[in-house]
Parts: C-alpha cells; sequence; structure tokens
C-alpha cells in the first residue's frame, strides 16, 4: 500500500468527528455519558434516566413535600453494531491522505450514520401518541400546532423540542410562506442542512431516515372491529368481528373509542378473535369501536428526554493494529487486519450502540 504512513488512529481520530457530524436522530436525544469500559454486542448496560420532578404548591402549614432526584436507571442491550469493511488494495491507488479521507474515511461516516439514524428512528414503534392522517403528507401550519397540542396535552417541557420530518413533509413545508425565510439553526452539519426552522417552539429538521410503516392486514367482513370484552387498566385487550382476519404488527396505531394506542408485539387472528398486546395500559368497554391505521410515514416530534442513546467502546483485537476512540458519548473503533480465508488485507470500522425510549409520553408520532 503506497500510503503507509497512514495509521488506524489517524483514520480513526479523522471519521469520528465526521460520523458525529452526519448523525440527526441521535444529537437530537438524551446521550448516556455512563462508564465507558469495553462492551460487546449482546452487553446490557444500565443508562441513567433524566429525572423528571414535579412542581408542587407550597402549604405555610405543612411545609415543603420533598421529591427524590436519584437517578433511575434502564438496562439496555447493546443489540447493534454498524460496520464498514474495506480490502486494503481498494485504497492503494490512495498517494496522500485526503485521498484516503476522499475514498473511505467520509464515504464509511455517512454509511455509519445512515444506519445508526435509521435504527433510532425505529423508536417510532414505541409512541402510541398520534397526530396527522396515515398516507397525507404534512404540509401546513395547522399540522405543527397539532403536533405541539399533542405535547402541551402530555405536559411535555415546552423548551427543547425537536421534530423530523420525511423528504415529503419537508417539500411540503418549505412551500409555505411564513416558513420560507425561517431562521436556521442546529450545531451539526447534518442539523444545519436538514434545518427547515423553528416553528411553534418546535425545531424541526429533514432526513431520509424517516420511517415508513407498513400496517398490519387486520380487517373484519363487516368492516367492523369491536372490544370483546369489558378491561380496566390492562395491557392487552381482545377484539372480535364478523369475519375477522388477518393481524396486526408491532407499532400499529390502534384506536379504541377516541384514545390512540401502540401495538407492543405481533399477533395473528385466530377463529374471529384476536389477543392484542397494547401501551398504554386499556380501558375499555365491551363492544367500543376498533380502527388500526393504515400504512404511514412516522414523523416524529419529541423532547430529547423521550429517547436515549448508548455508545460503548469495543475492543482491541489481539495481533491486530486497532484504535478506539470515544467523544461525545460516542465511540469507533477501527482494524486493520488480514483474513487468512481469504487472503486479503482489511481496513474495518464499527460502532457498537443501542437506542431506548425513555420516556414515551414525551413524544408524537406525527403520521404522514
Amino acid at each position: 500500500m503506497a500510503n503507509t504512513f497512514i495509521s488506524v488512529k489517524q483514520i480513526a481520530r479523522e471519521t469520528l468527528p465526521r460520523l458525529i457530524d452526519n448523525l440527526v436522530f441521535p444529537n437530537l436525544i438524551y446521550r448516556d455519558m455512563g462508564q465507558a469500559g469495553c462492551a460487546k454486542k449482546g452487553d446490557t448496560v444500565a443508562i441513567r434516566r433524566p429525572v423528571k420532578l414535579t412542581a408542587q404548591d407550597f402549604s405555610a402549614a405543612d411545609g415543603v413535600s420533598t421529591q427524590n432526584i436519584a437517578e433511575e436507571s434502564v438496562n439496555v442491550k447493546l443489540d447493534r453494531i454498524a460496520t464498514v469493511d474495506a480490502e486494503i488494495s481498494a485504497l492503494e491507488g490512495a498517494l496522500d491522505f485526503d485521498s484516503v479521507k476522499r475514498l473511505f474515511i467520509e464515504p464509511a461516516a455517512a454509511a455509519l450514520a445512515e444506519k445508526i439514524n435509521n435504527d433510532g428512528l425505529d423508536l417510532y414503534r414505541d409512541i402510541p401518541y398520534v397526530g396527522g392522517e396515515a398516507g397525507k403528507t404534512p404540509s401546513s401550519l395547522s399540522d405543527f400546532a397539532l403536533a405541539a397540542y399533542i405535547l402541551d396535552s402530555n405536559k411535555v417541557p415546552s423548551s427543547s423540542r425537536s421534530a423530523v420530518w420525511s423528504p415529503e413533509a419537508t417539500a411540503a413545508f418549505k412551500q409555505i410562506p411564513a416558513l420560507v425565510n425561517a431562521e436556521k439553526s442546529g450545531d451539526c452539519t447534518a442539523l444545519r442542512s436538514g434545518s427547515i426552522g423553528d416553528v411553534f417552539g418546535i425545531s424541526n429538521y429533514m432526513t431520509q431516515a424517516v420511517r415508513h410503516h407498513e400496517a398490519g392486514d387486520l380487517s373484519a367482513d363487516s368492516g367492523k372491529i369491536t372490544v370483546e370484552s369489558d378491561v380496566a387498566g390492562e395491557d392487552t385487550v381482545t377484539l372480535v368481528g364478523t369475519g375477522l382476519n388477518g393481524g396486526v404488527v408491532k407499532g400499529d396505531v390502534v384506536t379504541v373509542g377516541v384514545k390512540t394506542y401502540t401495538v407492543k408485539e405481533d399477533a395473528a387472528s385466530e377463529g374471529g378473535r384476536i389477543t392484542v398486546k397494547l401501551y398504554p395500559a386499556v380501558t375499555a368497554t365491551a363492544g367500543e369501536i376498533v380502527t388500526v391505521a393504515p400504512s404511514h410515514s412516522a414523523n416524529l416530534v419529541f423532547h430529547p428526554s423521550a429517547f436515549g442513546f448508548v455508545s460503548r467502546p469495543l475492543p482491541t483485537p489481539a495481533g491486530v493494529e486497532s484504535y478506539v476512540t470515544t467523544y461525545n458519548g460516542i465511540s469507533l473503533r477501527v482494524v486493520r487486519g488480514y483474513d487468512m480465508k481469504y487472503k486479503r488485507e482489511m481496513l474495518s470500522m464499527d460502532v457498537l450502540y443501542s437506542f431506548a425510549t425513555l420516556y414515551p409520553e414525551l413524544a408524537c408520532r406525527y403520521m404522514g
């Protein structure tokens, strides 16, 4: 390789800032800054959940009532590794470090960020608080207003609210005259380039990583699906209907009466009945009408504490050149080694991470 002076340490230190610049979702949510000890895929780590406090009336007679401010922990399984691998021979034409950046570092950072963003935005499945209409692209100021109203109704703090919108929604928003000259904001490259301005206290960004939810095929010949029997504060409900067939998938939006829920597990109907696990707990009476939202784009509007991101350093393998670098809660490993099976020298970079929904009530899924 012509550029033998280039070390994995140089590559790692050049790549990590570019990776962070290309991230959108992890830069907008709570990022765990806990112990940075090495971990491997499948390990479970405890991340600290942001503290929630409640303001209370002061009583001169009774004095103050103290609240516990101890941080709660949530166990998160480190189940994701984003990796980019290349043969060293592919970089043999790179005669200087600028060429290595162009041929490998910059596209690798973009690819890693794309996968991490995609995985994070899959958390929409945990959010039952819903606005918009499935199949109809958000396109007006009223969409921002409704999203803000949903957050307000759930007593979400008014500061630090963000939203990520699909390219289709962003294109529609950019045609609203009031937003054409909206002030841009954001500290990271991906945020700056994707910003569509502040509206009604929400900082809005575009990302191609917004997920499209493919709904299940639950239906009934009569078109009517109902609750079979009364339930009070249960996490499951049994539904019935004439000719009921098909099923639901995780993340489906189910409306019981006037309240929306999200399906927590895939389920299939059997014998004209289906038992569905929902969040939050269901209270309903027998005969209440149930509907399942069709497929939709799952835009998200949220407070940073709704979701958490955690990354841990991967161990450095023995017998090969490797380097691990960590900054601002994200760790990247670069390894240069030899594949004896295929007789080729490889360059690999990877990130170990996971996401978790911490407070689903602090987010809104806005369908499109």
